[in-house]
């Protein structure tokens, strides 16, 4: 989920430069001490810690230069696709995500079946996000938030929810207590890397120990990213992309979107031929790819939409639908 934060931020390093100064060191906000007592009334107002107990906890948090600069470098979906697929689908990480289907395979069917998405997907998001568990990130999620919330004026209005979700999560909800979080430049979490709203709104404690650890409960983990995926539309058994072959007189769709809304017999009688079955009224789009041997036509339907819920960008749906491919294959292999 953090890829598309970075995004967010990339396009807006000018404006960022400008407002953070033109040191390298230099923080800028109006005033942080008063936006910092508003947000503490803000959240004890509707329901979170008293407002001295908000403020007695950002006062612990560290702004951290660092968190600025992460945010403000491109992001890898400036890449091309030719580029961009070989830092996801590696020997390495497919071999780790069939390792890693194969030790839980029990689980991961069980969650799959209970929310209805496919386990191999489950296990490709948690692989591009933090290769299996290996890389949840090093920063202080408070230290994160409030870096972002309260000196990052392009995107405040975005992390200040964050943050203020973190506290309306608290410690009783949270397998560890706020100021011992850690997760991404960005405040994502766990090995989904979940943000607080969306800890807030789909995580599972499927565990049933009274608290949601995305860092160590496989079972909250997997359960959490399925949940996610059904709730923002995943049908089970439908497809996902296929290949498209273009005829040479095929019908130019100029930005045709990520929405699946052409049926694909109507895709078909526009010049792209589906290079795989498919029924002919499922609803598709076309996605153009720069390959490392030339444009890939690929349709894609209602469940490649679905990942994009997760990562708005359709590189990292094709990564994860392609890892997702590999890892199964793998999986069934004795």
């Amino acid at each position: 989920m953090q890829a598309w934060l970075r995004a967010a931020g990339a396009h807006l390093v000018l404006v960022s430069i400008c407002l953070l100064g033109a040191g390298r060191g230099a923080v800028a906000a109006d005033d942080p001490a008063a936006e910092q007592r508003a947000f503490a009334a803000e959240v004890a107002h509707d329901g979170g810690p008293s407002e001295a107990a908000v403020l007695a906890t950002l006062a612990g948090a560290k702004v951290q230069q660092s968190i600025l600069d992460a945010i403000a470098r491109p992001a890898e979906a400036t890449k091309p696709w030719s580029e961009y697929a070989p830092i996801f689908l590696t020997d390495k990480r497919i071999d780790d995500g069939v390792a890693f289907y194969r030790a839980n395979r029990e689980l991961l069917e069980r969650v799959g079946k209970e929310y209805g998405v496919a386990p191999e997907f489950v296990v490709a998001i948690i692989g591009v996000e933090t290769s299996y568990g290996a890389i949840t990130g090093k920063y202080r999620v408070l230290d994160a938030l409030s870096t972002l919330a309260f000196h990052y004026p392009p995107r405040g209005k975005f992390f200040r929810g964050e943050l203020k979700q973190l506290f309306l999560l608290g410690d009783t909800h949270l397998a560890y207590p706020i100021d011992a979080l850690r997760g991404s430049y960005a405040g994502a979490m766990g090995w989904g890397q979940f943000m607080p709203t969306s800890i807030a709104k789909w995580a599972k404690d499927e565990d049933g120990d009274g608290r949601i650890d995305l860092w160590s409960s496989l079972p909250d983990i997997t359960a959490s990213i399925a949940n996610y995926f059904a709730d923002h539309g995943w049908q089970q058994g439908q497809p996902v992309a296929v290949r498209a072959q273009p005829a040479a007189d095929a019908r130019v769709l100029p930005d045709p979107g990520l929405d699946p809304v052409y049926p694909l017999q109507q895709m078909e009688a526009w010049g792209y031929a589906p290079l795989e079955r498919v029924d002919a009224d499922t609803l598709s789009t076309l996605l153009k790819l720069d390959g490392d041997r030339g444009p890939e036509y690929w349709l894609v339907f209602g469940n490649f939409r679905a990942i994009t819920r997760y990562n708005k960008s359709p590189l990292y749906a094709m990564a994860v639908f392609q890892l997702a491919q590999a890892i199964a294959r793998g999986a069934a292999t004795p």
